[in-house]
């Protein structure tokens, strides 16, 4: 049985948005809209059309609310965009710079961790798997050595809390009392898809 690929759903003002939708293995359903503005629904493989369709319309306030939010920083002359990393000196570069910082704060926070991964990911700039593996974004090369070591410190702060709890964020404090003008420098680089 073929799969639904796209839903459209209408503003307020008569716009056709269409939601593409893409199937993994993923287990529950979710929403994320791009910095260009496209929107995608991500559901698991199993899940039927009409539960899809059920959620994308029962999130339409949500997507046209957060689509208008993500067209707007357009006019933010404050937001930097930043490419993808696609010259293999540069991909090395920033891979031996991350692997010396996760070695450093693991040693200082008293965590371990599993493999390393750089990938030009489109939404994130980090993450951490429940089995201590690290991913993060290429284009960390781009910003301020600060702002990469609070991307780190996020990470592996996540080997302790696998949440964003108070518990997490007093951890990240712990490590990088300075953490929020960090983060709130960060939210000025945007990435370019």
């Amino acid at each position: 049985m073929r799969q639904m690929k796209s839903y459209r759903i209408e503003s307020d003002n008569g716009e056709q948005i269409e939601v593409q939708i893409i199937r993994s293995s993923r287990r529950s359903l979710g929403l994320q809209v791009k910095p260009d503005g496209t929107v995608c629904a991500r559901a698991p493989m199993q899940v039927p059309d009409h539960t899809v369709r059920e959620f994308i319309e029962g999130h339409t306030d949500w997507i046209l609310k957060k689509r208008k939010l993500v067209l707007s920083r357009d006019d933010r002359p404050d937001l930097i965009y930043l490419p993808e990393v696609t010259e293999e000196s540069d991909r090395e570069r920033i891979r031996t710079f991350i692997e010396e910082k996760v070695a450093h704060y693991a040693s200082v926070m008293g965590v371990s961790y599993g493999r390393i991964t750089m990938r030009n990911q489109k939404t994130r700039w980090g993450s951490c798997t429940s089995e201590g593996n690290l991913n993060f974004n290429c284009r960390l090369l781009f910003v301020p050595d600060r702002i990469v070591d609070y991307v780190v410190i996020h990470e592996l702060a996540h080997r302790r809390f696998m949440n964003h709890s108070k518990a997490f964020w007093a951890e990240v404090e712990k490590y990088m009392p300075d953490y929020r003008q960090q983060r709130k420098m960060l939210s000025r680089f945007a990435i370019k898809s």
